[in-house]
């Protein structure tokens, strides 16, 4: 499966992502370019789906991933019972129009 590098070395793209992610479930929104979004997107909702499962193993995955040990208590307890019976698609993008200085196309994501 391709995926995009976000014009950055492996180690500063997946720290990025983990950090995108991590902030996307604690404000449950963030402000993003539409390339990382779309990257950060498929991440998160497969966090969210691990939350749904809700055992041990499924949180050790998660912490894994996400360091911040307030934000996966966030995403169990709360963030995972909320999709129990929604079936994938957790997150919306909303396109907001180019960024000024280099006409990035910028979107919300967010959980739906």
């Amino acid at each position: 499966m391709a995926y995009r590098k976000l014009g950055r070395t492996t180690g500063h793209r997946r720290a990025m992502l983990r950090s995108l992610v991590t902030s996307l479930l604690r404000h449950n929104r963030i402000r993003t370019t539409e390339a990382r979004a779309k990257e950060v997107r498929s991440i998160a909702e497969k966090m969210i789906t691990l939350a749904k499962q809700g055992d041990l193993a499924a949180r050790r995955q998660a912490l894994a991933y996400i360091w911040d040990e307030e934000v996966v208590r966030k995403l169990f307890s709360v963030i995972g019972p909320k999709y129990a019976f929604r079936h994938g698609g957790y997150t919306r993008m909303v396109r907001i129009g180019p960024r000024r200085g280099d006409a990035a196309q910028l979107v919300i994501l967010e959980l739906v």
